[in-house]
């Protein structure tokens, strides 16, 4: 069990991560891309994504094992600022954090404080062999990452979404207890189901909460108390990682289309642009049938500045209900363990 301790200064220190990161989407997807579950929502994903890989998966495998611990230095603060930020990030650890970051992933796999032989010359910093981890990992985030990228940022805003209807209706208190169901807000404690047993003293530093598409089954914390505490939990999704067009629904036939794409995209709140995204139309598109729904009563929109927040009223909720009751009806879900199964202990 995970057990996250929280002073009052902690809980006021909550906050939501702005948007996907991009290593942390990374690194938890080399988990998905070698196990076998969950294949109602990675197993497309999968068979698209191995025939584009060209050996990145050798030395990823050397630092970051199907179970267990992997390193810290991999998943800097800067992955929420984009693929370059993050990467230079990640070269410009310090190499003393290089050496004892290494070690430990040796310790966890063999039982003693060596680094790993295939990993010795990166645990030196800089020279070829960082050059080569580096063009590693953007290669892969080309071929597994990349293309699935507005699907992804579609699902982590979507979860922000929620978070922040929580926020608003109960403040930090009903956010952390909104959290999905490995978790457990019994204040000033949040715990969940973990690998293995760890207790982390936020110790008035906050904690942020990063929603992420390919973390699955149990929520990721950083092995390092010191650095900045951050919870990386699963969205939830059961859907593959790809754009369908929508059609054929009996919602769609009511209001069209792109209407009916536009209802299921404001979902828990977006902005137009959010709608524009999560739609996949322009923003001239979203702007419009926004409105169309608002003046039928299906939509409320507020504006927070230089920023227009549309919302479901009762009545939109109840007709995009009613349509997601009807296919629920025609299509079995997915069964929950494939949903939040465990996948052995995955920490870092």
């Amino acid at each position: 069990m995970l057990r996250i301790h929280f002073t009052a200064s902690d809980v006021a220190g909550v906050r939501m991560a702005a948007r996907p990161d991009v290593l942390w989407e990374t690194i938890l997807s080399f988990h998905r891309l070698r196990d076998r579950r969950g294949p109602v929502v990675y197993g497309e994903w999968r068979s698209d994504t191995r025939p584009r890989l060209n050996g990145e998966t050798r030395l990823l495998a050397a630092l970051v094992p199907s179970r267990g611990y992997f390193p810290d230095f991999l998943t800097p603060p800067e992955g929420l600022h984009g693929l370059d930020e993050a990467l230079q990030a990640i070269r410009e650890t310090p190499v003393e954090r290089l050496r004892s970051e290494l070690a430990l992933l040796g310790a966890d796999r063999a039982g003693g404080r060596t680094v790993p032989h295939s990993l010795r010359a990166l645990a030196e910093g800089g020279g070829e062999p960082f050059s080569r981890l580096l063009g590693t990992l953007r290669s892969y985030h080309r071929a597994a990452i990349e293309p699935y990228w507005p699907h992804i940022r579609a699902r982590v805003e979507a979860d922000r979404a929620l978070r922040g209807r929580a926020l608003l209706d109960g403040g930090a208190d009903e956010l952390l207890a909104s959290l999905p169901p490995m978790f457990r807000w019994r204040s000033p404690v949040l715990e969940a189901d973990y690998p293995v047993a760890r207790d982390l003293h936020l110790d008035g530093r906050g904690l942020l909460l990063q929603p992420s598409y390919f973390c699955r089954g149990t929520p990721v914390v950083l092995r390092d108390p010191t650095l900045p505490p951050v919870l990386v939990y699963p969205t939830t999704h059961c859907e593959a990682p790809t754009v369908h067009e929508p059609g054929g629904s009996s919602l769609a036939k009511l209001v069209g289309n792109t209407r009916s794409a536009v209802l299921h995209a404001i979902g828990d709140g977006g902005t137009t642009s959010e709608l524009a995204r999560r739609a996949g139309v322009s923003l001239a598109s979203a702007s419009q049938h926004a409105g169309v729904l608002r003046e039928a009563g299906l939509v409320a929109t507020l504006r927070h500045g230089n920023a227009v927040l549309h919302t479901l009223t009762p009545l939109g909720a109840a007709l995009l209900g009613g349509a997601r009751r009807r296919v629920a009806g025609a299509v079995s879900a997915a069964p929950a363990e494939r949903l939040y199964a465990r996948n052995g202990p995955v920490t870092s």
